[in-house]
């Protein structure tokens, strides 16, 4: 579809910017005729997510339910097509069952009422980062980790004091559990369990011959550190005078560049530590996908967040640096995210790095748009139920 390609432009490019605008219209039109059902759902896919922005293995369970309605399929694809699935979905299980036996044990020693419990939830998350087969330990890995940004995000912007928040991000930097003392039972335990899970991690990568395994612990720090500077804005009641200003710092707490790197370290020998070092500096296709993610959760949240005391948005700054509505400020901010996914495209063409390292950047944007298409699909984890389930049941049927 030309408004699909369309969607691959950058910066400037006034005539691909005409195509989406004269064929969304279009296509919106064409769905308030009488479109044969299977070409109504291609075009609601379209006008929903673009295809360069969907996430590949739910947008390959989804069109194989769709290529086997076709009169024209042919029945080998589709039986191949069928096989690569269920030896991923089984795959992806086995997966699951490790870390749920890992999780509960991480439980037994932790107080986590506080926290939202989103292990399955974080694992589909991040098979939309590296879904191959022979990336197995890498979303093992990456779901641990992705599990302590969600504990800490919660500690930090909803039970912590002020106080608990220095001390435990202090313990953090220092990384010595000598140094938990002064903290109280919960948070000791939570840092040891952090402390001692991604020492582990670190270790294993070592025994895999992987150069990049120091930095493990460097990301989860920096993790801490993040969100600890939003508990500072929220104590202040600061709401920044600009979102480009809010995005200084917020993009960091989005944690997008930490499990961007994450995959790469796990990438092994392909990933150098030049590739490494440039994902820490946030370059514009990190950066990018830490806005389609950052400033798409405050949209779909702004509301639900208003009931309790939370860090500033982009939604309120937008409000703030323009005197616009919430719908005003929006559609602004609907225009930023249009601009992030240019910014990534851009980096994909000037393809300064490996591309394989470039695709795993994207596939953080496509889980990102994702999980804040509609609303906060991560905190309002019933919505994803479906697709998760979907995931996970193997494609059955005749195909010839």
């Amino acid at each position: 579809m030309l408004y699909d390609a369309a969607h691959l432009r950058t910066h400037g490019e006034d005539i691909l910017d005409n195509i989406i605008t004269f064929n969304k219209s279009r296509l919106q039109s064409l769905l308030l005729g009488n479109l044969e059902p299977q070409l109504q759902e291609e075009v609601q896919c379209s006008l929903e997510t673009p295809r360069f922005r969907r996430v590949k293995r739910v947008e390959a369970r989804r069109y194989i339910s769709v290529y086997e309605k076709k009169a024209t399929r042919d029945g080998t694809i589709l039986e191949f097509a069928k096989l690569d699935y269920n030896i991923l979905q089984a795959i992806y299980c086995d997966e699951l069952k490790e870390l749920t036996v890992w999780w509960k044990d991480f439980q037994s020693q932790t107080y986590l009422s506080f926290a939202r419990d989103r292990m399955v939830e974080l694992h589909f998350w991040m098979l939309g980062v590296v879904y191959e087969p022979y990336y197995s330990y890498s979303r093992i890995m990456m779901t641990k980790f992705i599990v302590f940004a969600s504990l800490l995000d919660d500690l930090y912007d909803n039970y912590s004091t002020t106080m608990e928040s220095n001390t435990f991000t202090m313990a953090m930097q220092r990384w010595d559990e000598q140094t938990t003392e002064q903290l109280p039972a919960y948070l000791k335990a939570l840092f040891i369990n952090i402390l001692n899970t991604t020492n582990k991690i670190e270790e294993e990568l070592k025994l895999m011959k992987n150069k990049h395994a120091d930095l493990i612990k460097r990301l989860v720090i920096d993790t801490a550190k993040f969100y600890h500077a939003e508990v500072e804005w929220r104590d202040e009641h600061y709401i920044p005078t600009s979102v480009e200003e809010h995005l200084q710092i917020s993009t960091h707490s989005s944690v997008c560049m930490q499990i961007t790197n994450l995959a790469l370290i796990s990438l092994g020998d392909v990933t150098t530590r030049e590739d490494v070092n440039w994902a820490l500096t946030f370059p514009k296709i990190i950066r990018g996908a830490c806005i389609v993610g950052r400033v798409g959760n405050d949209i779909v949240s702004h509301e639900r967040e208003q009931t309790s005391e939370h860090v500033t948005s982009t939604v309120q700054t937008c409000m703030k640096e323009y005197g616009v509505t919430v719908e005003e400020a929006n559609e602004k901010l609907r225009i930023i995210i249009e601009e992030a996914w240019m910014d990534i495209v851009e980096d994909c063409l000037e393809q300064k790095r490996p591309m394989v390292l470039l695709e795993t950047a994207i596939n953080v944007a496509r889980t990102m748009d994702f999980m804040y298409k509609r609303e906060d699909a991560y905190t309002l984890s019933f919505s994803l139920k479906d697709v998760i389930t979907s995931i996970r049941l193997r494609c059955e049927g005749p195909v010839r």
